[in-house]
């Protein structure tokens, strides 16, 4: 399948191999009391041990050479309920009002479809931008490729998750998540939770880096795994996220997809509701939608809405116009018909008369 074992010889650039990355962040131990206080994330972009800097923290990625500064994260925001004071009983003017002339007191039916328009597209902007994320989903990186799941048959089916910290109570509330996930990527995730790596609380990128590939190739005997160790020492006040990516996976899991999961995993770290297994099993199941999945242009629908509004507002103003004309018409209708013959009759004869007495050519 193309998967190099041992220390040496892997690529991480385009020309194939796995890709390695993640990201460290502060917080607070979920295996523990989950007290204690927020700490902050940093994060560097990289796909190789090789021409990345950032020290000890690592970055995801799988173009070689780049890095990127820190990025400092609060991790938690405290609001107050927001109540508008009460007024006492001061005096407030009254106002009738004026059913009288003045000017035109009525909205125009132009005006008020456009009053929709503008009310429609209000409404499917604010849709698109639900669909883009939850309203507190804070800073999610959007999904711009799209993306084809790996064939049936590429996995070799394994476990989904290590879990050395035993935070893990529930087997079936973390893999239900992960099993959507491999669902809509076709690739299978396993979980790594630690709080060291072979025995080191403080590793190196080059620890990580070996010892993440040296266990891909334990667990897998394939190339279309994610491997994603979740790391968080004891009493440590901080935790990182690593993750190797199988050579076949990488066709779908590329660094924009793993930045989504990341980011899932950074957001819902914090959320004091979910347990370690939600947390983990929402991280993925959400993740995995947003990666197969492109939002679509909120444009196209915008533009059916501005089409058929120019429609209604031009077959409205035929409409009203041919309705005038025809009252119009009935109008002077109704003025001949309530007219007395005789009148008719008698005007009509003075009018041929008085051009008969004006003609030069009547005889004499």
């Amino acid at each position: 399948m193309g998967r190099r074992g041992g220390g040496g010889g892997r690529s991480f650039g385009d020309g194939g191999g796995r890709s390695f990355g993640g990201r460290s962040g502060g917080g607070f131990s979920r295996g523990g009391s989950r007290l204690g206080s927020f700490g902050r994330s940093s994060r560097s972009s990289g796909s190789s041990a090789s021409g990345r800097s950032g020290g000890s923290i690592f970055g995801g990625g799988s173009s070689a050479g780049r890095s990127s500064g820190s990025t400092f994260r609060t991790g938690g925001i405290f609001r107050s309920p927001h109540r508008p004071s009460t007024v006492g009983s001061a005096w407030r003017p009254s106002y009738r009002p004026s059913f009288g002339g003045g000017g035109c007191g009525c909205l125009t039916p132009q005006f008020i479809i456009l009053i929709a328009v503008i009310i429609i597209l209000v409404f499917v902007f604010s849709s698109f931008q639900g669909c883009q994320g939850q309203p507190d989903s804070g800073h999610i990186t959007p999904s711009t490729i799209k993306r084809e799941p790996l064939p049936k048959g590429s996995v070799v089916e394994t476990g989904y998750y290590t879990d050395n910290l035993y935070w893990i109570r529930n087997k079936t509330a973390l893999t239900s998540g992960m099993r959507n996930f491999y669902k809509e990527t076709g690739v299978q995730p396993y979980l790594y939770i630690t709080g060291d790596i072979n025995g080191e609380t403080y590793p190196s990128e080059s620890e990580v880096n070996d010892f993440a590939f040296a266990l891909y190739d334990d667990l897998f005997s394939d190339e279309a795994h994610l491997l994603v160790i979740f790391f968080e020492p004891p009493m440590g006040d901080y935790y990182s996220t690593w993750y190797v990516v199988g050579t076949q996976a990488k066709a779908v899991l590329d660094d924009e997809a793993m930045d989504i999961l990341l980011d899932y995993i950074d957001k819902y770290y914090y959320y004091d509701h979910l347990s370690n297994e939600e947390f983990f099993s929402k991280a993925f199941n959400d993740a995995g939608k947003r990666i197969m999945h492109v939002p679509k242009s909120p444009w196209i629908p915008t533009l059916i809405v501005i089409g058929i509004a120019i429609i209604i507002i031009i077959g409205f103003t035929w409409w009203r116009k041919a309705a005038e004309q025809k009252k119009r018409e009935a109008e002077a209708t109704e003025r001949i018909l309530s007219t007395p013959l005789e009148t008719f009759g008698d005007s009509q004869a003075e009018e041929l008369g008085k051009k008969y007495e004006d003609d030069p050519d009547k005889p004499n």
